[in-house]
């Protein structure tokens, strides 16, 4: 009698794992890019408190009249 060769019959369960890290890598991905790991801070930064006040600009001296 002819012997049977079955090929490829165990190989289920490994791609079940395989299927099963791309789906956690996927999400992972999804939440690392979405900002769904980090925390939202509201930063306020106000200067206007703290600086020196700078002196006035000089003023622009007046164009020459044209001769004539």
């Amino acid at each position: 009698m002819a012997e049977e060769s079955k090929s490829g019959g165990g190989n289920s369960g490994l791609a079940f794992i395989v299927g099963a890290l791309v789906v956690v890598v996927a999400v992972l991905a999804f939440m690392m890019f979405s900002g769904g790991f980090t925390q939202k801070k509201s930063v306020d930064v106000d200067i206007s408190a703290s600086a020196p006040k700078l002196p006035d600009a000089p003023k622009v001296p007046e164009a020459p009249k044209a001769p004539g």
